[in-house]
């Protein structure tokens, strides 16, 4: 027992709850804002233990060590632990095989995909990195948490240097049918090196089917459906399904905040319109903005009666700058925002006001308060946090989610307007009809949507990955009774 309790985190990621930034008294850590840090950063807090991950910036040099840093700076509870990339790694790793293969192939973007043997050499040899980092920190008894596509190999590299450590792998993206993930020439050393975990976890059922059924397809290894499990090398991997939540209290306390409400109050004002509608994601091709924009330009266009008394707030977060189709797709945007407005927009009025930059958190939720209705609609998307964020962030029960079928929360939000992203003509409808709609029935929408993410929380999330991994020290088959997946 007091091995447990002194157990650690050994936490791994691409990137983690700072970014690393020179300044003239030296190298600063900057806290960063990302579901995966509002998740699993308390648990860190309140454990001890180590973020392992790429601090953001190019490493001065190609043997550089990592900087080790206590954290948060003024009351350290944790510490970071910096993998250095470098220029070239970042390019082919992280710009190059997670993001132009990877990242495309599980949002079923085949087109996108491009698959370079340089690149995922590059991809081996950084995962080989984060693994080597891990295991300089794990001692008996701690759990090793990787995150996500980017590393998809660690496991299998910790689990042949160290066989009796324990790891947890969530995959925070959607997991592709097994007939798409084979296009890509190393599908094999990616599962292979996923099942190095002891217990994988999914957003979603039908991410971890599609997992089970590609080591069945491609592996030919022996897969326990009915119990979510894989038999592999003489161990038993556990695939769990469970979407992550969010911290709904305090988006509730946020959103009671005078300071908030009064925020709220100005933008209403700022906007001068009779409607709200806002849409807060990535600037990234599987977010949908432009189709969501063609659709808002079509809503307009059929619905004369709503120009003049209604706007989007279009807030796209820079992403991934350094690669050539996110600049091509902000250009896009632009202009298609820019038509809408010389379209529809007169006087001081525009239809769409577009923001190429991040929002804090504490501003975001005045914007949550401020916008009657939410459009969240990704063409494919593994969860989404952020129509969650919206529904905890509506104080007085009023409020009207549009999200997309394809979005992983579609499958808990069942007070949402669902809309297919790729039928413009049907989301213009529905846009007309979320504006519309009274408020007895956003209020009972709400309801719905509310409770089911006040229960399913950020709390709920981690007590699904605690129970995972002490039902994987008793005995793997009793997991999927541990979990409730």
């Amino acid at each position: 027992m007091a091995k447990k309790q002194t157990a650690k985190i050994i936490m791994v990621s691409n990137r983690g709850a700072y970014n690393l930034q020179a300044t003239e008294s030296g190298i600063r850590p900057v806290p960063a804002i990302s579901g995966l840090v509002s998740a699993v950063e308390p648990l860190l807090k309140e454990k001890g233990g180590v973020w392992i991950a790429w601090g953001g910036r190019e490493a001065p040099r190609k043997n550089a060590t990592g900087l080790r840093l206590p954290v948060p700076q003024d009351d350290p509870l944790y510490s970071f632990q910096e993998v250095p990339l470098t220029a070239e790694e970042i390019e082919l790793y992280y710009n190059g095989f997670s993001n132009g293969a990877l990242w495309p192939l599980c949002h079923y973007f085949l087109e996108k995909c491009s698959y370079k043997a340089a690149e995922w050499e590059t991809y081996v040899k950084v995962n080989n990195k984060f693994a080597e980092a891990a295991l300089l920190e794990t001692t008996e008894g701690d759990v090793v948490w990787v995150n996500d596509y980017h590393l998809a190999l660690v496991p299998s590299i910790i689990r042949n240097r160290q066989p009796k450590a324990k790891q947890f792998f969530f995959w925070h993206i959607p997991f592709p049918h097994h007939d798409l993930l084979s296009t890509l020439p190393w599908a094999s050393h990616i599962l292979r090196g996923l099942l190095g975990t002891d217990v994988l976890g999914f957003h979603l059922q039908s991410y971890a089917d599609n997992f089970l059924n590609a080591v069945a397809s491609l592996l030919d290894a022996e897969v326990d459906f009915e119990h979510n499990t894989v038999y592999w090398q003489q161990r038993c991997i556990y695939v769990g399904a469970w979407p992550m939540g969010i911290d709904y209290h305090n988006f509730r306390r946020r959103a009671m905040d005078p300071a908030t409400v009064s925020r709220a109050m100005a933008l209403r004002s700022q906007f001068n319109v009779e409607r709200l509608a806002l849409s807060v994601e990535r600037l990234d091709y599987t977010k949908g903005i432009v189709e969501k924009l063609l659709a808002w330009e079509r809503f307009l266009d059929k619905s004369p009666k709503w120009r003049g008394r209604t706007s989007l707030i279009q807030i796209a977060v820079p992403s991934r700058t350094a690669v050539p189709a996110y600049r091509l797709l902000k250009e896009e945007v632009e202009a298609v925002v820019q038509r809408i407005n010389h379209r529809f927009g007169q006087g001081s009025y525009r239809p769409v006001h577009f923001f190429w930059q991040g929002i804090p958190r504490q501003e975001l939720v005045s914007y949550y308060l401020a916008a009657d209705v939410m459009l969240v609609t990704p063409l494919r998307d593994g969860l989404n946090l952020v129509a969650k964020e919206y529904v905890a962030s509506r104080r007085d029960g009023s409020g009207v989610l549009v999200l997309s079928r394809f979005a992983g929360a579609a499958q808990e939000l069942k007070g949402a307007v669902l809309v297919n992203p790729y039928d413009l003509d049907g989301m213009a409808a529905l846009f007309t009809r979320a504006l519309n709609m009274d408020r007895e029935e956003q209020e009972k929408r709400m309801r719905l949507m509310q409770e089911r993410v006040r229960r399913y929380d950020i709390r709920w999330w981690l007590g699904c990955f605690y129970q995972a991994m002490m039902a994987a020290e008793r005995e793997i088959s009793h997991v999927s009774e541990s979990t409730g997946s």
